[in-house]
């Protein structure tokens, strides 16, 4: 198996064309798009860019692997949702594939609701909700590694993907040839004071949090933010043999372990964590 890294810009539809004529991949993973700097209150000030790149790029991507009978798996978001009436925050009944986004309090999550019901189109694609995804480094892209930083968090349960499991999980998906939309989180909810509980139990313990509320919260962002639950079952039923998804809170605190480790090796635990790592 050869594996290539794309250099065209998926917003160049003929630069994206020309590049899979010249690999002729058998499987395109599209994980490209725009969620700003530092957060997505960005896409709310540049609003043509995130079109061009969340909705134009993604749709180049998906209708040029569809006319070349390329599969093509899309990382796309879980964020569109939000718990209503009949999804209750703490009530376990979480959103199913065939949900229709009903959060758009945030211009980035307004424009991959736009997508899905696109790319639901293309016959080639699997579309994979991916929500608040934990790696087990400090990237700065890491869920944990952008609210560490955060004088004040919200504590609400939601659905998250842990990406050291998900991720081989998405290739088997794709080398099966699934295709449609999957809620891709490791199933049930954890919330972020256990999420930061867990970074205080194995990576920093003199690290502290306050909680704040949605209303207070939205005080100091641009952007709401989405807070749900999504079903897993389909996932859970169609995942390839041999594939292990632990529950949420299960590999939530397998990958702090690993985080440690790794963090050590490195020698940045607990008093020697680079500034970027670090609250501002």
């Amino acid at each position: 198996m050869e594996l290539f890294l794309a250099e065209a810009r998926i917003e160049n539809r003929d630069a994206v064309a020309k590049e899979l004529d010249e690999i002729k991949p058998t499987h395109v993973l599209m994980s490209a798009g725009i969620t700003g700097r530092p957060n997505i209150d960005w896409c709310e000030d540049n609003k043509p860019a995130t079109i061009r790149t969340n909705v134009i790029g993604t749709l180049n991507v998906a209708d040029l692997t569809n006319e070349r009978g390329i599969h093509c798996t899309v990382y796309a978001t879980g964020c569109i949702f939000k718990y209503d009436e009949a999804h209750p925050l703490g009530s376990g009944i979480g959103f199913k594939e065939d949900a229709i986004p009903n959060f758009a309090e945030s211009f980035y999550s307004e424009t991959k609701g736009y997508m899905e019901q696109m790319l639901k189109c293309y016959e080639n694609c699997l579309i994979l909700r991916v929500r608040m995804p934990i790696s087990d480094d400090l990237f700065h892209r890491n869920f944990v590694t952008k609210i560490a930083k955060y004088d004040c968090i919200v504590n609400i349960p939601n659905s998250m993907t842990v990406l050291t499991e998900m991720l081989p999980a998405s290739l088997a998906m794709a080398k099966k040839g699934l295709a449609g939309v999957y809620n891709f989180t490791n199933p049930g909810v954890i919330s972020h004071n256990e999420v930061m509980d867990l970074y205080t139990k194995y990576i920093d313990p003199t690290y502290t949090y306050k909680n704040f509320t949605v209303e207070e919260q939205a005080k100091v962002i641009k952007a709401g933010r989405s807070n749900n639950e999504l079903d897993t079952t389909k996932l859970m039923a169609d995942m390839p043999d041999g594939v292990v998804i632990n529950d949420i809170k299960t590999a939530c605190d397998l990958c702090f372990q690993r985080m440690k480790v790794n963090l050590e090796k490195l020698g940045w635990l607990p008093d020697n964590m680079p500034a970027e790592f670090k609250r501002s």
